[in-house]
């Protein structure tokens, strides 16, 4: 089995099986050198006889990257007209029928332009990991669908393309890119993440040292609970004691309702309980067009971090939540 802190990967990890093994390389912000960590460890196993193809490279100009990824085969982008403008994706039929045994794809959370077979990336990693492949991918922690209202009140700034917090939970490694603020800072000084144009903007808004060192600490944390939940798993857990948590959300046709249920999330896997969504609707009111919308909206939600969601009709919305509170 193939061992992170390794810096040999041996090649065993590399094995075939009926789905691919997915390894998340997962870091605070761009430029703490995610990409360049998921090519070195490429760089290893292609020594090993693997065979390895990048799906997806994205050096940003880097010269450090684009040097490491020299040698390896690239699989040719897709070509889409959107809008009078010529835009390059994934090719992932391409890729699959080239069925390596090792695909790189940079920037998980990458929304794909509007034509493209699926909307998401992760949706692409998705069904090259069920075609037996295996891949390496990169985000940032920001990405986390659970954490962007978080992030948006670290930083001001509102994650628009996220991933599910299931990918991090389902994948088979997570291994998070660590440095300092001040060797991230150094670097975007020293123009190796972004363009000199961008780099005073970069250091008075996102890349602020204090915004660096909470999205740090999110990163390792994240990481830090994943290894803790497949250390304890649900087997030694019902040795332990036949306790059960469950967090239950109760959501509405305010806006707000969609952070309340990231926060439930956020806590459901904290304490590693089922969560529960639950709309209790008035039938003798109709809901608006917008209400109905919004409602779909936290269900599907609630159905992507693993919960259930519970639609009921009542006059009496308190009773009717300690009721199910007590049933769940």
């Amino acid at each position: 089995m193939f061992n992170p802190s390794n810096p040999s990967p041996d090649s065993s990890y590399i094995r075939p099986a009926r789905r691919g093994k997915h390894k998340i390389f997962i870091g605070m912000a761009p430029g703490v050198g995610k990409t360049y960590k998921m090519l070195e460890e490429a760089d290893f196993l292609k020594q090993d006889g693997i065979d390895i193809v990048i799906g997806f490279l994205e050096t940003h100009g880097r010269k450090d990257t684009a040097l490491k990824a020299a040698g390896l085969e690239v699989i040719t982008r897709k070509v889409y007209i959107h809008q009078n403008i010529t835009l390059q994706e994934m090719d992932t039929d391409a890729i699959l029928l080239r069925s390596p045994q090792l695909v790189l794809i940079d920037e998980l959370a990458h929304t794909n332009v509007p034509g493209s077979p699926r909307e998401k990336r992760y949706q692409d990693v998705e069904v090259i990991l069920a075609a037996g492949i295996d891949v390496y991918s990169t985000v940032n922690i920001q990405h986390l669908e659970s954490l962007n209202d978080l992030v948006a009140r670290i930083t001001g700034v509102i994650v628009r393309e996220r991933i599910p917090d299931r990918l991090l939970d389902e994948a088979d490694a997570v291994v998070v890119i660590d440095v300092t603020p001040e060797t991230l800072e150094e670097r975007l000084r020293e123009g190796k993440i972004y363009a000199p144009e961008k780099i005073e903007q970069s250091l008075k808004n996102f890349f602020q040292r204090r915004n660096l060192i909470a999205l740090r600490e999110l990163a390792l944390r994240e990481v830090a609970d994943t290894v803790e939940e497949e250390a304890n798993t649900l087997t030694s857990v019902e040795q332990i004691c036949n306790i059960h948590e469950r967090v239950l959300v109760c959501v509405s046709t305010y806006p707000n309702s969609v952070q309340l249920l990231r926060r439930g999330a956020r806590i459901a896997s904290y304490m590693n309980a089922r969560l529960y969504a639950v709309f209790v609707a008035d039938p003798e009111r109709f809901l608006s067009k917008g209400e109905s919308l919004h409602i779909d909206t936290c269900e599907k939600l609630c159905l992507e971090f693993g919960g259930q969601f519970l639609h009921v009709k009542s006059h009496n919305n308190a009773f009717s939540v300690s009721f199910l509170g007590g049933k769940l």
